[in-house]
C-alpha cells in the first residue's frame, strides 16, 4: 500500500516533472549503433515513444518499433506476457535493451517489467488520467473564462470610450446651438464701428465737394460689411425760426441718402430712418461763429450687426 501511495504521489507529479523536464534535466544521447540496457519509469508516453528516467535523473528518449518485443517478465520457469505498446502507462517501472540511431534515440529491442509493476501502474494510471483531464478542462475553463473577462474589458472600455467621445459631440453640439443662439439673437443688435460728419453752409442743404469725399469713404467702407446700416441724422445751427431749422436739418440728411443711393447704390433696406433734429443736440456753442458752422451738420454712422459680424467693436469718431 506504501508502495502504491509513493508511486501514485510520483505519477501525479509527472505532469509539471514533464513541463520542466528540457530546462531541468539532462537528456542523454547515444550513440549510432551503441548497444545500451536501461533501467527506469516512465516519465512520458507517445505513440511510438517513451521518455524514460533512470535513477541518477537523466532522460532518455526511447523509440518503439513494430519489432520491439514488449512482454511482462516471465517466471522461475521463463516466459512472460505480451503487451501492446499502447498499454504502456506512465509511472511503470521497466528494462529497455536497445541500440541507439542517428538522433541520439535509443531504439528499442524489447522492454520488460514484472506483472506487479504492470499492475500497480495500469491501477495508478486509471485514477491519475481522469484527474489529469479534469485538471486540463479547469486550465482550459480558466482560460476561456480570462479570454471573456478580457473581451468584456475590452467592450466595456470602448463603450466607456464611446460614450465619451458621445458626450464631447453632444456638448459641443450644445456649444455650437448655443453660439448660434445667440449669434440669432445677435442679429438685430447693432454697433456703431464709424461716424463721420459731414457740415453744410448757412441755410444750404446742398453738398459740398469735402463732404462728397467723406461720403465716398463711408460708402466704402460699408460695401465690405456684412450685416451693416447706415444712421443718418441731420442738425441746424440755432440761427433763424425753429421750425424752418427742423425742416432744414431734414432736407441736410435727406441729401446725404440721395448721395449714397444715386452715387453708390448703398441699398436703401440698409439705411435706417433718418430724422432732423433741427438745433437740438448742438456740438458747440452756437453764439459763435464756428460753433455754428460745427452744428450746421449731417451725422452718418456706420453700424454692424453683432450676430453678423464677430468680434465688432465701438469705434470712437477722431473727428467728433
Amino acid at each position: 500500500m506504501l508502495k502504491k501511495l509513493s508511486v501514485i504521489l510520483f505519477v501525479l507529479s509527472l505532469g509539471m516533472m514533464s513541463v520542466f523536464a528540457q530546462s531541468n534535466t539532462q537528456t542523454r544521447t547515444v550513440a549510432v549503433g551503441q548497444k545500451m540496457k536501461l533501467k527506469g519509469v516512465i516519465i512520458s508516453k507517445d505513440t511510438d515513444k517513451l521518455v524514460v528516467r533512470d535513477a541518477t535523473g537523466v532522460d532518455t528518449n526511447v523509440s518503439l518499433t513494430s519489432a520491439t518485443s514488449i512482454k511482462t517478465k516471465g517466471g522461475f520457469f521463463g516466459g512472460g506476457d505480451n503487451v501492446a505498446s499502447s498499454q504502456l502507462v506512465r509511472g511503470l517501472n521497466l528494462e529497455v535493451e536497445g541500440t541507439g540511431d542517428g538522433a541520439g534515440n535509443l531504439v528499442a529491442k524489447q522492454v520488460r517489467f514484472t506483472k506487479d509493476d504492470f499492475k500497480t501502474a495500469q491501477s495508478i494510471d486509471s485514477r491519475v488520467a481522469p484527474a489529469e483531464e479534469r485538471l486540463s478542462q479547469a486550465e482550459q475553463n480558466a482560460q476561456r473564462v480570462s479570454g471573456q473577462i478580457d473581451e468584456l474589458m475590452a467592450v466595456s472600455n470602448a463603450a466607456r470610450g464611446g460614450a465619451k467621445a458621445a458626450q464631447d459631440s453632444a456638448d459641443a453640439a450644445i456649444a455650437g446651438v448655443n453660439a448660434t443662439n445667440q449669434r440669432i439673437g445677435a442679429i438685430d443688435d447693432y454697433v456703431v464701428q464709424s461716424t463721420e460728419t459731414v457740415n453744410f453752409k448757412v441755410g444750404s442743404s446742398v453738398l459740398l465737394p469735402e463732404g462728397k469725399a467723406k461720403l465716398d469713404q463711408v460708402a466704402q467702407t460699408a460695401l465690405t460689411m456684412k450685416g451693416y446700416m447706415v444712421e443718418i441724422t441731420g442738425f441746424a445751427s440755432a440761427e433763424g425760426d425753429a421750425q424752418k431749422n427742423k425742416v432744414l436739418s431734414q432736407k441736410r440728411a435727406q441729401a446725404v441718402i440721395d448721395y449714397l443711393v444715386e452715387t453708390h447704390n448703398i441699398p436703401l433696406r440698409r439705411i435706417s430712418t433718418s430724422y432732423g433734429f433741427g438745433a437740438l443736440q448742438p456740438v458747440a456753442d452756437n453764439t459763435t461763429k464756428e460753433g455754428r458752422e460745427q452744428n450746421r451738420r449731417v451725422e452718418v454712422k456706420i453700424l454692424a450687426s453683432r450676430g453678423l459680424n464677430q468680434n465688432v467693436e465701438v469705434r470712437n469718431n477722431p473727428n467728433q
